[in-house]
Parts: C-alpha cells; structure tokens; sequence
C-alpha cells in the first residue's frame, strides 16, 4: 500500500488550493501597492535640496508677487541696502577739544565774577551825594578823585564791587567812567549808582536829580600797578590785607602757608582777614574776575602803609 504523502490530491482539494493562491496574490498586490505609496517610502534616499523662502540667505527663486518680502521679515538684500544704524550715523561727531590760550599767569578757571559781570549792561538810575573826603565804605582812604561813586547794597556784593570802573551813560548820550570806592545803602536799589557831583554833571544838570542810566564794567588803560596796605592792628598772629589800583575787580586773595596757599575771607569793608596769622608778612596772591593771577613776593607787616608792587593785570 503506497504512502499517503504521494497520494495524488483530489479535484476538491485542487480547487481549494487555486483559491488559497489567488487570495495570497491579491494581499500581496495590495501590501505593495501601499508600500509604494506610503508617506515613509524612500527616507533612505539622498534629501533634495530645500527651496529658498524669503528672508533666508540662500540663493532666491525668482521674485514674484508672492515672494515678495515683507515689511515684518525683510529680506537679506533689503537689509542689506538700508542704512546701518550705527554711532558713526545716528550719533553727533565729538568736537575737538579747544585748544584755550593761557591768560598770563591764569588760574584753571575763572572765578565767578559776582553780581557784576563783564560785558553786561545794566538798567539803573543816577544820583549823587556829597562824597566828603572821597573815602568810603572800601576803606580806600581820602582822595582827590572826583570820579567816583557808590554802588548799591546789592550790586557791592560784600565789597566785591570796591575798585571796580564803571562806564555810566545817561539817555542823552552822555557818559562817564567811574571807580567804584563807596556803599549806597538802602534803599538804593539794585542797579543804582550814587555818583559824586562832579561824575553827576558830567551826564545831566544836577537840578535833575535823579536820571535814568545804563551802565557796564570796564577793564581801563592805566600805567599805575597793585599797592598792598596791611590793616591797623595787623602783625604776624593777625592781619587784615587790602589790595589797591587793581584794573579788574578782585575775585580772590591768597596767603602762601606752610600748607600751601590759603584763600583768605573778604569783609564788607575791602579787607581780607587772617585770623590766625596764617601767611601774614608772607607772599600774596590776588585773581581779577578774569582768572587772572598775580603772585607778589612777601611784604613786611606795615599797618597803615600802601606798599608798591610790579604787577598789574591785564586789560580786557
């Protein structure tokens, strides 16, 4: 008796077996049909290159009106051609610093020139008294002057305002140069000048009064230099010491010290004090309003004696 595995298979058993091969076939067409078009098919291929958008460095396509870049996202070439900020554009180029010509002997800088200052023209009115002897409240002692006058409380300014020469000019037209050697107290108002009589005729008839005026600093010719007067009472543990026939209103004095120079405080009525005797005898230092600086050499402490020096300051 054969055996069952060489038994040739029935004509069921083949219809069977045709079937079972035609259903495979068609699953297999189906699995490579969706392989073929599966989104992952081919991740293993060489990537294409990417297709440059705007507002990327790469090369771009051809501009059309949809690739154009916009505002929000401007493109490599555009901000390219705009202009850089930078501080060489938006910011002001720094000047060169002045080169600023010493004044003889000058200080860094100026002092502060007070109420009065030069090349200011003040508003005022003119008036006169009877000036006496020509001293005043600067102490300068008597004089033979006529040109002189009192500045207001205010515009004195402690003194400051002692020595210094004024232009007056009255509304006619009419001018006079005054030095300044006296206090008009109140209520004369800032900007008055209480003149002697004579500088009071040289504008207006003395009848008048009272006129109004403008009146301005000036920095005049003069062949005379700096005198220096030690107060009464002054000795080495205490001075008082007044510079004279200065062309520029003071700003400063200084005594050389030991420590150096020390500035010294001006009283209302023209004297610098030394109240411990810093620097009395020893050498001085004065500065106009104008930064200018003089240095005289030490003076013996002589009460009461005007002692001559060679300097002057300069005219402006």
């Amino acid at each position: 008796m054969a055996s069952r595995s060489h038994r040739s298979p029935s004509p069921g058993r083949r219809r069977t077996a045709l079937v079972s091969a035609a259903v495979a076939a068609a699953v297999a067409l189906v699995a490579a049909l969706i392989l073929a078009f599966s989104p992952d098919h081919g991740t293993d291929a060489a990537p294409t290159a990417a297709t440059p958008v705007a507002g990327t460095r790469g090369t771009p396509s051809p501009t059309t009106e949809e690739s154009k870049p916009t505002t929000a996202s401007p493109s490599a070439s555009a901000r390219s051609s705009s202009p850089k900020a930078t501080a060489s554009t938006t910011s002001p180029r720094p000047s060169k610093t002045p080169v600023t010509q010493p004044v003889r002997k000058a200080s860094a800088s100026a002092p502060p020139a007070g109420r009065i200052e030069p090349g200011v023209s003040y508003e005022g009115v003119a008036t006169f008294y009877d000036v006496g002897n020509g001293d005043g409240a600067c102490l300068y002692a008597p004089t033979d002057d006529v040109m002189t006058a009192a500045m207001n409380h205010a515009d004195y300014e402690t003194s400051k305002a002692c020595g210094a020469y004024i232009l007056v000019r009255a509304a006619s037209g009419a001018t006079v140069t005054v030095r300044i050697t006296n206090e008009c107290p109140l209520p004369c108002a800032p900007g008055q000048l209480d003149l002697s009589p004579q500088a009071f005729a040289k504008l207006a008839a003395p009848v008048q009064g009272r006129i109004p005026i403008t009146w301005s600093l000036l920095s005049p010719s003069t062949s005379d230099t700096v005198s220096i007067r030690y107060k009464t009472g002054s000795s080495r543990y205490w001075c008082g010491i007044q510079a004279i026939g200065h062309r520029n209103p003071l700003a400063r004095l200084e005594v050389e010290t030991s420590a150096g120079w020390s500035e010294l405080p001006r009283t209302d009525y023209n004297y610098f004090l030394s109240e411990k005797g810093s620097g009395c005898g020893g050498a001085i230092r004065i500065t106009d309003i104008y930064g200018e600086r003089l240095e005289i050499d030490g003076l013996s402490v002589k009460p009461d004696v005007v002692q001559s020096t060679r300097v002057q300051f300069a005219r402006h």
